[in-house]
């Protein structure tokens, strides 16, 4: 139950597209003065070395945010050209890497708390079952002396969101949440899961933001669930956005493992600039980490 450890696979392809998008929606939603509750369903262990021994191991960086990185701000070359949601994206990885050596990535609990506003009174609720990483999400998160600002509880995701909807209104009255829900999906039930929880959320608390990360992978649950979340959507009459990233399959012939290629993000209720944003950034992604066959990005936007 408790084997996937994110340590593998930090900072790789999918990490790039999930907290671009992560970024972008949350630079969108800050631009209101009014506080906003985070959650994070699948927290991870929050900061990752990528010269330590998990990150190595899997060594998937190196198709990810270091190539991206290398291709975006070359020396002594022409860069790949950049857009400002790419842009803000570095400008993070660099602040955890004041030295200019990328060892540090941060997760999304902290690509979240990058942006939170302590007079606006943000929280962030961030839930993590694994419990070696949920001990070290406590204490990296200690690290930010946030106070009751950003709580970690070793629980089940899933089932702690529900009674947080509808959130504590804000000093302001409002009643305002980002949801992000990113399990590993290593257990095929994650994905009727993540399905029964939007429905859920969708019920309680219709005019949340919620972002669904997922593999696609040849796996019928995979490629039923981002059909699932629209039909969900399109029932509530919430509006939605759907991005894939694709960098191509390796070169088999070198025997390296095939490994994940693929993976997308789902968002209900995505601020009405996302679309724009990504289909000007994915491309410049995918330019700097494409590979080979089968590399494709999509952005497609529907609901009211």
């Amino acid at each position: 139950m408790f084997s996937y450890r994110h340590a593998f696979h930090a900072g790789n392809h999918a990490d790039v597209l999930k907290h671009t998008t992560l970024l972008a929606t949350l630079r969108h939603l800050m631009q209101k003065e009014a506080g906003i509750t985070l959650v994070d369903t699948h927290a991870g262990a929050g900061l990752y070395r990528l010269d330590g021994d998990y990150a190595e191991k899997g060594g998937e960086a190196a198709d990810g945010i270091v190539k991206l990185m290398a291709a975006l701000r070359a020396a002594g070359q022409e860069p790949l050209p950049s857009t400002p949601a790419l842009d803000d994206y570095l400008d993070l990885i660099a602040s955890f890497n004041p030295d200019d050596q990328l060892r540090v990535y941060p997760g999304s609990p902290f690509v979240m708390q990058s942006l939170m506003r302590t007079e606006s009174r943000d929280r962030l609720k961030l839930f993590e079952l694994h419990p070696t990483d949920s001990r070290t999400l406590t204490a990296n998160v200690a690290q930010l002396n946030a106070g009751r600002q950003v709580s970690v509880q070793l629980q089940d995701g899933f089932e702690s969101l529900k009674p947080m909807l509808p959130p504590p209104p804000s000093t302001s009255g409002s009643k305002r949440a980002l949801v992000l829900i990113d399990p590993s999906y290593e257990i095929k039930s994650d994905y009727a899961k993540v399905s029964a929880c939007i429905q859920e959320c969708l019920k309680r608390f219709p005019t949340g933001c919620y972002l669904v990360w997922y593999p696609i992978i040849p796996r019928a649950e995979a490629h039923d669930l981002p059909r699932r979340l629209k039909t969900l959507s399109n029932q509530a009459g919430r509006p939605w956005l759907h991005a894939t990233l694709n960098i191509g399959q390796r070169d088999l012939s070198l025997n390296e493992r095939p490994g994940l290629s693929a993976s997308g993000m789902f968002v209900i209720n995505p601020p009405h600039t996302l679309k724009a944003e990504l289909q000007a950034t994915l491309p410049r992604v995918l330019d700097a980490l494409g590979r080979g066959r089968g590399k494709a990005q999509s952005v497609e936007a529907g609901g009211r």
